[in-house]
């Protein structure tokens, strides 16, 4: 049987880990602008699965609730993914939105050769976060 997702959800999402996600859940609010559509708790408040939204897409937001699940802070640093998120408009004020509240901007706004100006930045626990704005067409 199937039944009609209610939350909308687009084709692709992706799930960040964290050591600590409610914090996280307030700072991609307060860093980059992503919104929580939904956040679920058990009975003693520990929160068990939350997603957040920006512009068409979302990601879930989540513990190391397995083994084979980890915050870069866990792992020395290191990425295996890195998340991309394009915007409309408005890419430099958005890298300083990131910066005011303590991003670490590994990669300041510049133009690529591609056609897009992109910068890169990591979140208080090592996620690598790239946003993107496209200004040409190649």
């Amino acid at each position: 049987m199937t039944v009609d997702d209610p939350f909308k959800h687009p084709s692709l999402g992706s799930g960040v880990f964290y050591k600590d996600p409610r914090a996280a859940l307030d700072w991609l609010e307060a860093a980059f602008g992503f919104e929580r559509s939904m956040v679920v708790s058990d009975a003693e408040g520990k929160l068990v699965h939350a997603e957040m939204r920006f512009g068409d897409s979302y990601i879930i937001v989540d513990s190391e609730w397995s083994d084979y699940v980890a915050s870069p802070a866990s792992v020395s640093g290191r990425n295996t993914q890195s998340i991309y998120v394009r915007l409309k408009g408005g890419l430099d004020a958005h890298c300083e939105q990131a910066r005011a509240t303590d991003a670490e901007i590994i990669q300041e706004p510049a133009d690529q050769f591609y056609g897009e100006r992109q910068y890169r930045a990591r979140d208080p626990e090592g996620h690598v976060w790239t946003f993107t704005q496209t200004i040409r067409s190649v």
